[in-house]
């Protein structure tokens, strides 16, 4: 299985330099779609339920200090297969248009966010790392209607 470094290192290699920010939405974006479409996690990290929206902490680390970003140290996009290739262009086709805090706004609106973090009892300005669950990101974006633009 491929690790967040290596889909981030993807999408870094595939769709050039972005903020920290906006790679994060994108990860999460593409393991929720994955789950979704492919019935399995692209990644084994969790996701965690940040103030900002979800975060993968390996890949905070990764980037830690740097606002943008056109390169991740440890991420190897040859690890991933075609069918998980062809999620995370979907998935960066889709939502890569879109600023940070748009994609950040976006996911402060959806359940997995919010009833890990808000309805969880988290206080918007306090610190977690309380897990999304794969199964609420399933459920979730699973239920959505098909976008037919």
């Amino acid at each position: 299985m491929a690790s967040a470094l290596d889909v981030a290192s993807f999408i870094l290699k595939e769709y050039g330099k972005m903020t920290t920010w906006k790679l994060q939405k994108l990860v999460y974006y593409c393991q929720a779609w994955s789950l979704v479409w492919d019935e399995k996690p692209l990644f084994f990290e969790p996701i965690e339920a940040w103030a900002n929206g979800p975060v993968v902490r390996s890949l905070f680390d990764a980037h830690r200090g740097k606002f943008s970003v056109s390169r991740i140290p440890g991420g190897d996009p040859d690890k991933l297969n075609s069918d998980e290739v062809e999620t995370i262009k979907n998935v960066v086709d889709y939502y890569g248009k879109q600023s940070s805090q748009y994609l950040s706004d976006l996911t402060h609106m959806e359940d997995p966010w919010l009833n890990t973090r808000i309805r969880g009892g988290i206080l918007n300005d306090r610190r977690s790392n309380k897990e999304i669950s794969l199964e609420s990101m399933a459920e979730y974006y699973g239920s959505l209607e098909p976008d037919e633009d």
